[in-house]
């Protein structure tokens, strides 16, 4: 067993990975705070905590959700180019997905409720993902390993030494605050429409170029994930794959002390640190589904992760799950004492969104782009 080269059709384990990520988005931080307010449980106060981005620098587990993200699509690219020719109609096929996610960007905030330009915010979620998946993709096609290590370092020392070099006007260089730092700049300059921040966007254009470095670092494991060779069990994947997370947390927390892991600026570090932790989850869950089997505890993460941008979609304001939860199951929360009530509406929501994916998944409907 050991001698045998090992890897499975599909990776569950990413697409449950994929599903847990989503999960805290789509609804599941609604139920942590809703706990933590009512049950005062340090756990769950802990937790409710950590699902709120840091102000500016630091890192919360809700730091990690966008860049693990990242990471994932990164993870899955070696598996879905594999036996695809490079050609013009791939390139097509890349650039459409790219253009695809921009335009879903747009409607997730609110393009079609128009209310002029300088009140549209152009950069998105959606958009970072598919321009930074997109680039990293270039690199994988184009490049050998040795050079999208190349890439991958250029892109974060070349991010670090523009942060800290290069003058902004009337703060100088070096400044690393909302105000004064290179990539507010940048998007005040030339980001169209409204600022998320009004003089910052954390989705602006200069950290893209750090963004495509996580992508990368999921195009890494998944590259060794897909890697055939009897000298390299799935279990001793999984190892390396978590060896990994801790040494890219370290080198994250060191680079951290003169270039501050910070998400908005999607720093150089916070690409390391996070990634780190992205690496670590990708291993756990590698290791418990793929390796040990334990697939039918995975399942419930599983059939969110497979119809991950439907429901982030719909979550985002596209459907309204709280009217059709509160309509199936509001009399029957409103029984239950008052101080529980948010905590079991906020279940009776996430319930809703799970039988709606579960629907998709029973009739095979998956939303790919």
């Amino acid at each position: 067993m050991e001698n045998r080269p090992q890897r499975p059709a599909r990776l569950l384990s990413l697409d449950a990975l994929r599903g847990f990520d989503m999960f805290w988005i789509m609804s599941g931080e609604q139920i942590a705070h809703a706990l933590a307010k009512t049950t005062h449980w340090a756990p769950a106060v802990w937790l409710s905590n950590q699902l709120h981005h840091t102000v500016w620098d630091g890192f919360t587990f809700y730091d990690m959700i966008f860049p693990l993200f990242l990471f994932i699509a990164g993870v899955s690219l070696p598996f879905s180019l594999e036996g695809k020719k490079v050609n013009r109609q791939l390139y097509i096929t890349l650039i459409r997905r790219t253009v695809l996610l921009i335009l879903l960007g747009f409607v997730v905030n609110g393009i079609l409720k128009w209310d002029g330009y300088s009140n549209t915010r152009f950069a998105s979620v959606l958009g970072r993902i598919g321009l930074a998946w997109f680039f990293a993709a270039l690199i994988y096609l184009n490049c050998s390993l040795k050079g999208q290590l190349a890439w991958f370092l250029g892109l974060l020392i070349g991010y670090w030494a523009l942060m800290v070099l290069v003058p902004v006007p009337g703060y100088g260089a070096g400044v690393l605050t909302m105000e004064g730092s290179l990539e507010s700049y940048v998007d005040r300059l030339l980001l169209p429409g409204r600022l998320h921040d009004k003089i910052h966007d954390p989705e602006g254009i200069l950290s893209t170029l750090p963004a495509i470095g996580t992508a990368m670092l999921g195009i890494f494991s998944g590259t060794w994930l897909k890697w055939n060779n009897v000298e390299r069990s799935m279990l001793k994947k999984g190892i390396v794959l978590f060896a990994a997370g801790l040494i890219l947390l370290l080198l994250g927390t060191l680079w951290g002390q003169v270039f501050p892991i910070n998400k908005r600026l999607w720093s150089s570090s916070f690409v390391l640190y996070a990634g780190g932790w992205s690496l670590l989850f990708l291993s756990l869950f590698y290791l418990l589904i793929d390796v040990a089997g334990w697939k039918k505890l995975a399942f419930p993460f599983i059939v969110i992760g497979l119809n991950s941008i439907a429901i982030y979609l719909a979550s985002e304001g596209l459907v309204d799950f709280t009217y059709t939860a509160n309509y199936l199951f509001g009399g029957l929360i409103h029984r239950i004492p008052e101080n529980w009530q948010a905590v079991w509406a906020a279940i009776s929501v996430t319930t809703v969104q799970w039988l709606a994916l579960y629907f998709l998944y029973r009739k095979r409907i998956f939303f790919k782009i």
